[in-house]
C-alpha cells in the first residue's frame, strides 16, 4: 500500500479507527459529508473522548466534492444506506490496483463489489462501541471484535497489510478466511440491536428482560436460519452465539448467549446502539434499509418466512417517521406477534 489511507466517513467507526492510526503516524485523510465536522477536524484536529482514551490528533479532512487524485487504499465507513452512492463517488479516485475496505454494518460488501468489483473489495467485521458526539468529536465507549478478510477467503499481501494497520487500533484484531460468517453473524445480532432501539432502555437492559426473550430469540433465529440457507455458517462474537439461535438450539445455550451479551454490553460506556442514537438524538433515518431489508429480499428468494424481521423493519420505519413512539409498548408489538404465532 502506498500513499495516504482515504477514510470515507469520519463518524463513529471511521473517526475512531482513523484517529488511532493518525496518532500512530499513519498518513490518513478523512472524507465526510458534514461540512461542520470537516471544518472542525481541519481547525482543531479530531478528538477521541470517553472512558477508554482521551486525545486530539491533527488531521486533514475533506468533503466529497473536494477529493482529488487517486488512492490505493480507501476505507469506507459510512452508514449502510449511503454505501452505493459513496462507492460510486470513490470509484473515480481508486487507483488501478486500489481497493475499498468496507468497515460497515450489514452486507455492504455486496454493494461495494457490485460497484468496483469483487477483486477490489475487502470485507471487515467490527463491533466496538463509539458515537459521533459533534463536529470534531467522537466518543469511544467500548472494545469489541475487529475482523478482516478477503471476500473469497484467500490470504493476500493486502490482507496482511490491512490487518497490521487495524492492529494499531485494536491489537486483538484478526484475519479470517470466512468473513461472510462474521457478517451474517452480525446480521442476527444487529436485528436484536434494532429491537432494543424500539425502547429507550439500554441494550443490556432489554436483552436482560425475560418477557421479550422469546420474541427476540425467534427474531434472531430468522437470520441464523437464513444464513444456513445461504450456505454460510454464521460466527459468534462478544457473547452472541448464532448457533444458539438456530432452529433446534438448546434453550440453555440461548439463555447463556443472552446473558453473555448482557455482560458484554453492560461494560461499555456506549449503552445504546447507534440505531437508537439515530432515532432519539440525531433524528435521522437508521440503517434498517438495507441492513434488514436485504435479508428480507434474500429470504423471499429462499421461500424463507421472516415475519418478525418484516415487522421490525416496519416498526423502525414508523419511529423514523413519527408514526410511533419509542417504548416498551412498541417492543411488545413484536412480543405479541410472536405469542400469537
Amino acid at each position: 500500500m502506498s500513499g495516504p489511507i482515504l477514510i470515507w466517513g469520519a463518524g463513529a467507526i471511521g473517526g475512531t479507527i482513523g484517529a488511532y492510526l493518525a496518532r500512530d503516524g499513519v498518513d490518513v485523510v478523512f472524507v465526510d459529508i458534514a461540512a461542520d465536522h470537516v471544518d472542525a477536524i481541519n481547525a482543531g484536529g479530531l478528538t477521541i473522548e470517553g472512558p477508554i482514551d482521551n486525545f486530539t490528533v491533527p488531521a486533514k479532512a475533506l468533503t466529497p466534492d473536494a477529493v482529488a487524485g487517486t488512492f490505493d487504499t480507501v476505507w469506507l465507513c459510512t452508514k449502510a444506506q449511503h454505501t452505493r452512492a459513496a462507492a460510486e463517488a470513490i470509484a473515480p479516485h481508486l487507483s488501478e490496483t486500489g481497493h475499498i475496505l468496507s468497515l460497515q454494518n450489514g452486507l455492504t460488501e455486496l454493494i461495494v463489489s457490485d460497484v468496483v468489483g469483487t477483486e477490489r473489495t475487502l470485507g471487515a467485521f467490527i463491533n466496538f462501541g463509539a458515537d459521533y458526539h459533534g463536529p470534531g468529536t467522537i466518543m469511544f465507549g467500548g472494545f469489541g471484535a475487529v475482523v478482516v478478510g478477503e471476500l473469497g477467503g484467500t490470504d493476500t499481501p493486502r490482507l496482511a497489510a490491512t490487518h497490521a494497520l487495524l492492529q494499531r487500533f485494536e491489537p486483538a484484531a484478526i484475519t479470517t478466511p470466512n468473513i461472510w460468517g462474521y457478517l451474517w453473524g452480525k446480521l442476527g445480532y444487529g436485528a436484536l440491536l434494532f429491537a432494543t432501539a424500539l425502547t429507550d432502555e439500554s441494550i443490556a437492559d432489554v436483552l436482560a428482560m425475560e418477557p421479550p426473550r422469546g420474541a427476540l430469540t425467534a427474531l434472531a433465529r430468522e437470520l441464523s436460519d437464513l444464513a444456513l440457507l445461504e450456505g454460510v455458517t454464521p460466527l459468534g462474537f462478544n457473547g452472541y452465539d448464532p448457533a444458539a439461535f438456530a432452529t433446534g438450539a438448546d434453550p440453555a445455550a440461548t439463555a447463556a448467549s443472552f446473558d453473555a451479551m448482557v455482560t458484554h454490553n453492560a461494560k461499555s460506556a456506549k449503552s445504546h446502539s447507534g440505531i437508537w442514537r439515530d432515532l432519539a438524538v440525531r433524528k435521522r433515518a437508521t440503517e434498517v434499509d438495507p441492513q434488514l431489508t436485504e435479508p428480507l429480499r434474500i429470504g423471499r428468494e429462499h421461500g424463507h418466512p421472516m415475519p418478525l424481521t418484516a415487522t421490525l423493519v416496519t416498526l423502525i420505519q414508523d419511529l423514523e417517521t413519527g408514526r410511533r413512539e419509542r417504548g416498551l409498548d412498541t417492543l411488545n408489538v413484536l412480543v405479541d406477534q410472536w405469542n400469537a404465532a
